[in-house]
């Protein structure tokens, strides 16, 4: 049985002795829906309606408060159907089934470690500044050992390079976070009306 009791779809395995796979963290990630319920419930206190979320996620993708109603239709069945009974599956979130309601599990603090750093797009900041800084240090070794192409090119001017695109990945991160921060207060804050979203079945 899953941790959200009689209500709570799915089964999920015992995360004390299983551990979330890095595959499986990327994998929810990737999608944004099941990334904007995470959002939604990190920066919430206790559980959520399953409505709320279908109209937060709605009015995200919609850009207008109250998000369409075939928008927040949409929303709300995916979110029965399929991203909310993954996640419960999966321990992130308990999801009550008969409530309508999901709240973060046990292992939302593996995922949450994640949820600053990785793109969508599957790769992760940490994972992007790795990989930069090898390329700069193999080009400017390149370039003192004379590789051809990298040889003509001052080391100095190299290594200013890479530093300029360091600070310019590092400022566009920066300002990515705080937009998605500043839009989810936004949401939060808004005054529009809550209807519930039908698709009880």
């Amino acid at each position: 049985m899953s941790r959200g009791g009689a209500g709570s779809v799915g089964v999920t395995r015992n995360r004390s002795e299983d551990r979330l796979e890095e595959s499986e963290i990327h994998d929810v990630l990737r999608n944004d829906r099941r990334r904007l319920v995470l959002e939604r419930l990190r920066s919430s206190e206790g559980s959520e309606a399953v409505s709320d979320l279908a109209e937060y996620i709605g009015s995200v993708e919609s850009g207008e408060t109250p998000p369409p109603r075939n928008v927040r239709q949409s929303v709300y069945v995916s979110l029965h159907q399929t991203h909310l009974p993954k996640l419960d599956e999966l321990g992130i979130v308990t999801y009550d089934s008969d409530a309508k309601t999901v709240a973060l599990a046990d292992a939302a603090h593996e995922v949450a470690v994640y949820m600053e750093v990785v793109p969508k797009y599957g790769i992760s900041w940490a994972e992007y500044y790795l990989g930069l800084g090898l390329l700069g240090l193999l080009s400017l070794v390149g370039s003192g050992i004379g590789v051809p192409t990298l040889s003509v090119v001052d080391p100095t001017l190299l290594g200013v390079a890479f530093l300029l695109l360091v600070v310019a990945s590092a400022t566009y991160q920066i300002v990515d976070q705080r937009s998605s921060l500043l839009h989810r207060l936004r949401s939060r804050g808004a005054d529009g009306p809550n209807v519930d979203a039908t698709g009880d079945d």
